[in-house]
């Protein structure tokens, strides 16, 4: 394997089917899906331009811990990362993993947090493109009449989430 072959995995969780795909420098997506098929055609699509290997899960503490960390989500958080985006959303990612487990914040209220009041669609946005489900925990982030808007893997995925936090 060279260093521009990326490393994944898919397996089923107690959130659907995830799938991880890992660089030399940590977890670089996490994606949730209802089946396995859908989630691997959705990585290849994603990854189009990069040489992927499927790994057993098993194989490797990286996938290990994430896994690990998905079922039990109160567990002290170390996974190393490589996210790509711009400064503004890894600005706001950074902010989502500040939001403590069980907890909520609104759009707009996280936009005001980044010193960027009116700035909620562009938070949303931000948390559209997040690349790691539920590591960097957008399904915290709610609107402000406290429904809760959109979540890249479904609505019934961020409900089931946010009631399992309590």
């Amino acid at each position: 394997m060279d260093s521009t072959t990326l490393r994944y995995a898919i397996a089923p969780s107690s959130i659907g089917w995830v799938g991880i795909v890992i660089t030399p420098q940590g977890i670089c997506a996490l994606e949730l899906a209802d089946d396995a098929e859908s989630l691997r055609e959705r990585l290849m699509v994603r990854f189009a331009q990069t040489a992927l290997l499927l790994v057993d899960v098993a194989s490797d503490p990286l996938f290990t811990a994430a896994m690990a960390y998905l079922a039990d989500p109160t567990a002290t958080l170390t996974l190393p990362l490589d996210l790509q985006g711009t400064p503004f959303q890894r600005q706001v990612w950074a902010e989502l993993q500040a939001i403590p487990y069980g907890q909520t914040m609104s759009y707009s209220t996280l936009a005001a947090k980044l010193g960027r009041p009116g700035a909620a669609r562009p938070v949303a946005g931000a948390c559209a493109a997040n690349p790691v489900a539920v590591v960097i925990p957008c399904h915290r982030v709610i609107r402000g009449n406290g429904r809760l808007g959109g979540y890249r893997w479904g609505l019934a995925r961020k409900r089931m989430l946010l009631e399992r936090e309590g």
